[in-house]
């Protein structure tokens, strides 16, 4: 069983981190290739790319001009200790301890614009560069384009290293939107995560992000590889609703959003 999550825009690289266990990303020739065509353009034209603020297209301006495809410990930090989203938030990465993280190594996948797919532990530099950018190569007019298939073919070697060829889905449909999911080699759960306000169930993002990384945590903590070990999840007190969910789309739950 696999759990594929988006990556954050926010990024955390002063903390202190509490492993020193470290992998190096898949698609490195690939992620140059798409720096290398971010660094032709000016900050006010990555602002405009990216409805972004000038300091922060300042910033990322910078970030791809400073990057190399090398990630030493300076300089980089694994992918799951660098994103500092609200997905991480509930993932609470800086609490696993080596066998877990061991774990997670084999069992959870982050989907990025500018690596296509990361592990857990592999090292990645400070970057903005979401999915759904419209950034033209010589592979098309956007991200989608530009990885093709390599993301897919990617994660089905990862599914087919499972015990279970089960994947679940707890990206964005921005992010997931870079799959063929017709040809992933798995049965595909689609997970969502709903509030209860004003008399009936609704998606508020900041709890269903939140949710996603507690979702993964909670595999993580239960090393759960059965559909009915993960219908269990109930962590801050979400619940499978059978009633909302149907075939392998899965809807939790709950009433109470003050946690």
């Amino acid at each position: 069983m696999l759990a594929i999550l988006s990556p954050a825009k926010s990024l955390d690289y002063t903390s202190a981190l509490p492993t020193r266990k470290f992998s190096e990303p898949q698609f490195v020739a690939e992620s140059e290739a798409l720096i290398s065509t971010l660094r032709k353009k000016t900050p006010a034209q990555i602002a405009s790319l990216m409805r972004i603020s000038d300091n922060l297209a300042e910033t990322n301006h910078r970030r791809y001009h400073e990057w190399e495809p090398h990630f030493d410990k300076a300089s980089s930090r694994p992918a799951f200790y660098a994103f500092k989203g609200d997905v991480y938030i509930g993932l609470d990465a800086p609490t696993l301890d080596a066998r877990d993280l061991n774990w997670a190594q084999r069992h959870v996948r982050i989907l990025s614009g500018l690596h296509g797919l990361l592990r857990p532990l592999d090292r990645i530099r400070p970057y903005r560069l979401e999915m759904g950018t419209k950034l033209a190569t010589r592979k098309g007019k956007d991200l989608y384009d530009f990885w093709g298939s390599r993301v897919t073919e990617a994660l089905n070697e990862a599914v087919s290293e499972q015990r279970q060829p089960v994947l679940i889905n707890l990206a964005s449909r921005e992010y997931t939107g870079v799959l063929q999911m017709h040809d992933i080699d798995a049965r595909i759960i689609n997970v969502q995560f709903k509030e209860y306000r004003r008399g009936k169930y609704q998606f508020l993002s900041f709890f269903a992000k939140k949710a996603r990384g507690m979702m993964a945590r909670y595999m993580i903590d239960k090393r759960v590889d059965t559909l009915k070990a993960l219908k269990a999840f109930d962590y801050e007190d979400y619940r499978y609703n059978e009633s909302l969910s149907g075939g392998d789309n899965w809807v939790f739950t709950r009433d109470d959003t003050t946690v």
